[in-house]
């Protein structure tokens, strides 16, 4: 939150409250209408109505904000671990790794004796086949037989000619094998090492990878920590702007209920004042009737009788009430349906067609004159009858001839029959309320109870 903009507005509401009327402020002192104060009511309302919507914005962030973080600290709860397992990967195949180079390196040794043991046996075949060479190959032996003295000692010279062959083909064999088990040890140990090194090269790979992601979600939960220590800063600031706006809301509250009491104490002033004037123009015509008749009676000279007060003209009735237009009663105060739907319906409809005049139901003070989305142009007043206070409301007119903290006399037009606002045909929407006027209209009455239409 830009506090510029914070300090300004605490500014503009200090200044706005400083300028509102108080308690107990005199007619002609007085500055601000309650349709001015309701407006700037109005105005607050909205802009707390905003800070509010703007707090609930910052409270979501804060909480995405906050989901975001749980899953990335998830996210590297499932990281370690695997940075874990692959670790224990790497330290058993480094185990390996050394325990296979410490058997390659014995192998080498078993290696470097089987080859000492093969140059031997070669040493010792090359010198047998040098001998039988030199002696004539197999012709040799067929000597070796036919020098014998006597049959045993040719079956001793079979014998020992056999055991020379056979030694010359182990010899043999155990070279071929010997030499197949070398290659075949050293493939499998090549083989062996060179799987290891590839699977620990793997795995080290991985753990980088897996080190590289831990760091930057790192990073990230710190970004976003950062971010919710922001957001919570400017939810804080929205919120004392919402406070601020709410103690001003509240101060015009009191400021508009303070200005329909002032104008509800005029109508009950002005009344005590019309009925003093009324018992006085009363008694001074019973002292002049009472003349005039005495004067009658000693012979005196002929006297006029004193002139009877003026009739109020029509529209308008005698007594404290009086209808506030002509026409026909189209909805009466109570249930009814509307659309198709029930509703309470807290008036009287008068309705009539052409320019219609709407008139004062009683002597009081226009509370205020204004126009809104339901009522269309509408006029509030108020009024004290018998020292108790009424509120009398008219909607939907075409136009307004008043305007707030106004005095009007009974009968006195206020304005003209219209359509204006949720309305469905020219007519005048007619409320009285024995109290104030509220938006449940909990002190609505119903208006045959004092005027006769």
């Amino acid at each position: 939150m830009n506090k510029k903009y914070f300090i300004s507005l605490s500014i503009a509401a200090a200044l706005t409250i400083g300028s509102l009327p108080t308690l107990g402020t005199t007619a002609n002192a007085h500055s601000h209408t309650v349709e001015e104060l309701q407006k700037q009511q109005e105005g607050i309302s909205s802009k707390k109505e905003e800070i509010n919507g703007k707090i609930d914005e910052k409270k979501s962030q804060i909480n995405q904000n906050i989901s975001k973080q749980q899953e990335i600290q998830s996210q590297i709860a499932e990281i370690s671990t695997k940075l874990k397992d692959t670790e224990t990967k790497i330290t058993e195949k480094t185990k390996e790794i050394d325990e296979t180079t410490a058997e390659i390196n014995k192998l080498k040794e078993e290696i470097e004796v089987l080859k000492k043991k093969i140059e031997e046996r070669n040493e010792l075949l090359k010198e047998r086949a040098r001998a039988i060479q030199e002696k004539g190959g197999s012709a040799n032996y067929l000597d070796v037989l036919l020098g014998a003295d006597s049959f045993g000692d040719f079956i001793n010279r079979v014998t020992a000619v056999n055991t020379i062959v056979s030694a010359d083909k182990k010899i043999m064999d155990e070279q071929k094998r010997d030499q197949a088990e070398l290659e075949k040890k050293q493939e499998e140990v090549e083989g062996k090492l060179a799987e290891l090194e590839s699977t620990k090269a793997s795995l080290e790979s991985l753990k980088k990878d897996l080190d590289s992601q831990k760091a930057k979600k790192a990073d990230l939960f710190k970004q976003l920590e950062a971010q919710q220590a922001s957001l919570e800063v400017e939810k804080k600031d929205l919120q004392k702007e919402s406070d601020e706006l709410s103690k001003m809301e509240h101060q015009l509250e009191g400021e508009i209920q303070a200005e329909q009491a002032r104008l509800a104490e005029l109508a009950r002033q002005r009344e005590i004042e019309r009925k003093r004037q009324a018992e006085a123009e009363a008694a001074k015509r019973a002292a002049e009737q009472q003349q005039a008749t005495a004067s009658s009676n000693s012979g005196g000279g002929s006297s006029s009788a004193a002139p009877a007060p003026s009739a109020p003209s029509a529209p308008v009735s005698a007594g404290a009430w009086t209808a506030p237009a002509y026409g026909t009663i189209t909805t009466n105060f109570g249930w009814d349906t509307l659309n198709g739907k029930q509703r309470y319906h807290y008036g009287t409809d008068i309705a009539a067609r052409g320019s219609v005049p709407i008139s004062a139901a009683a002597d009081g003070y226009v509370i205020k004159s204004q126009y809104s989305s339901s009522y269309g142009n509408v006029v509030y007043i108020t009024h004290s009858i018998n020292g108790q206070t009424f509120t009398t409301v008219y909607a939907h007119m075409a136009s307004s001839s008043v305007s707030s903290g106004q005095v009007v006399n009974k009968g006195d037009r206020i304005g003209y029959m219209g359509n204006t606002g949720y309305s469905f045909g020219q007519h005048l929407h007619f409320e009285l309320h024995a109290g104030s006027w509220n938006a449940s209209k909990s002190n609505a009455v119903n208006p045959r109870q004092y005027i006769n239409f």
